[in-house]
């Protein structure tokens, strides 16, 4: 039988990941448009409407294993004054996006807590930042039960945001990682490698179906992750 804090995580956590995967392909297209290709704007692209960029199986891994990807947006390099600097830029505009999606939902989760802190039942933050998805919470009073849901869904979408931003940061094809990383190579070198992207994104796609990466990906999304905590931590009145 599946636990019940793990479903309600599950389905607070589907929003989230329509809106990173949708921020994450928009991002790409809209760096790409203002580099001078117009192709992504001229099919639709340049929206945050998720059905223009989700990829079913994409979807499905964001939702169970946090890594996953959406519809690659289209671009034509022809139109780059550099086509390789600028590909970098455009792959690069992706991951940006999730990491400042992320530091967005942090400032909001401190924000609704800090008003929320006025109560007189208020659970105390570090109470609630630890157990959030562990705890249920059928027998809290009503500004708890919002309380939780609207925390475990803030912390679902910033952790979705950067574990979408690092795995698309892997330096292999046809992620992100690739484009920008690939920049340093010889031309021939890097067009060689681009002829394997399929056969790439085939063995990238088993490892994650067998959870080879979940370690080593888990590892560097939560350091990320804490590291934009700590940075909101910062401000003052965010001190809990």
């Amino acid at each position: 039988m599946m636990d019940a804090n793990y479903l309600i995580s599950i389905l607070l956590s589907i929003p989230g990941v329509f809106l990173a995967l949708a921020v994450h392909e928009c991002a790409h297209g809209w760096m790409s448009y203002k580099l001078g290709d117009p192709t992504a704007k001229n099919l639709g692209r340049l929206t945050l409407n998720p059905v223009k960029h989700i990829d079913p199986i994409g979807l499905i891994c964001m939702v169970l294993f946090h890594f996953g990807w959406a519809k690659p947006v289209p671009v034509n390099a022809r139109y780059y004054k550099k086509p390789r600097r600028d590909m970098a830029l455009v792959a690069a505009a992706g991951p940006i996006s999730n990491i400042l999606m992320s530091l967005i939902g942090v400032l909001l989760l401190h924000i609704v807590y800090l008003l929320y802190s006025f109560s007189p039942d208020a659970i105390p933050f570090g109470v609630l930042w630890v157990t959030a998805l562990f705890e249920t919470p059928l027998d809290m009073e009503l500004g708890g039960k919002l309380m939780y849901l609207l925390f475990v869904f803030l912390q679902q979408f910033s952790i979705l945001n950067v574990s979408l931003a690092v795995f698309n940061l892997i330096p292999v094809p046809p992620l992100d990682g690739s484009r920008i990383a690939y920049i340093f190579l010889p031309t021939k070198v890097y067009f060689g490698l681009m002829r394997y992207e399929r056969y790439i994104m085939m063995a990238l796609f088993v490892l994650i179906a067998v959870g080879a990466l979940n370690g080593f990906l888990g590892n560097l999304s939560l350091n990320l992750f804490n590291g934009i905590v700590n940075l909101v931590r910062l401000i003052p009145i965010f001190r809990f």
